[in-house]
């Protein structure tokens, strides 16, 4: 009896050690990425696993592009999970979604990949309001629910136009329709104000017009990469986008 409960002891001091090493913080922070309207998280396939041959734990969060205040708890609800310090990449109304749920205080940095950055108190309608509307933006289509998607022709030229159509093909299959309703939420707080930030600025967008993605990125104090990309410079130029968010990892450990 005493050997029996002297395994058993040395098998619960065992297993309480393995329990803290699990969630002892790691010394490189995570990175967990929000996608924009019409995508998913396959928008990130490329990037993905070049941070992950870096030792970087990668989370893509799915949004359901219901509301702000959905996408802003799916992504805190990723947060929450997060061991240690975490990196948060949004890209285009994903950075309007970063901008709120980023106040996380497991948040190190933000990046921004061609996207939205409001203020507190500022939607994301009212962001560009002063700036020519974007090509891709005028074809947009509602559906009787409130959701728009991108036509095919309108992903191939405007959303991706630096892709092969074959690949612009998939993109629009598995494109994420957002309501558009979530354009004029107002955002509650401007994490960019506290979190040090990076901007990716993408001088061909046909989706958000990259002179107000270089007045954000000013106006965030972002230190800013210019690529000249259509608005998904994380498919056309991986390399270049996955190299950013490694240095906001670096920078925040």
């Amino acid at each position: 009896m005493s050997t029996l409960k002297t395994s058993l002891t040395s098998l619960a001091i065992a297993a309480a050690f393995a329990s803290g090493a699990a969630h002892a913080a790691p010394a490189t922070p995570s990175v967990v990425i929000v996608h924009g309207a019409f995508a998913d998280g396959s928008d990130w396939a490329r990037v993905i696993p070049l941070l992950q041959a870096k030792g970087v734990k990668v989370t893509a969060i799915q949004n359901p592009l219901t509301s702000l205040k959905d996408d802003v708890a799916v992504t805190r609800r990723v947060l929450d999970a997060q061991i240690g310090k975490v990196v948060l990449v949004g890209h285009s109304w994903g950075g309007t979604v970063i901008t709120e749920a980023g106040a996380h205080d497991k948040v190190a940095a933000l990046v921004y990949v061609a996207a939205f950055a409001p203020d507190a108190g500022q939607s994301t309608a009212e962001v560009g309001k002063d700036y020519p509307t974007p090509p891709g933006i005028g074809k947009l289509v509602p559906d009787a629910q409130g959701f728009l998607s991108l036509p095919p022709e309108a992903l191939r030229n405007d959303f991706a136009q630096d892709l092969p159509a074959a690949q612009t093909a998939v993109m629009s299959a598995t494109q994420g329709p957002i309501q558009a309703k979530a354009f004029e939420e107002k955002v509650g707080v401007a994490a960019w104000q506290t979190k040090p930030s990076w901007y990716i600025a993408a001088s061909r967008d046909r989706m958000i017009d990259p002179g107000l993605q270089r007045a954000l990125a000013r106006k965030i104090k972002a230190r800013t990469t210019e690529l000249a990309s259509s608005h998904v410079p994380q498919q056309s130029r991986p390399a270049d986008v996955a190299k950013v968010i490694l240095d906001a990892v670096a920078a925040s450990r």
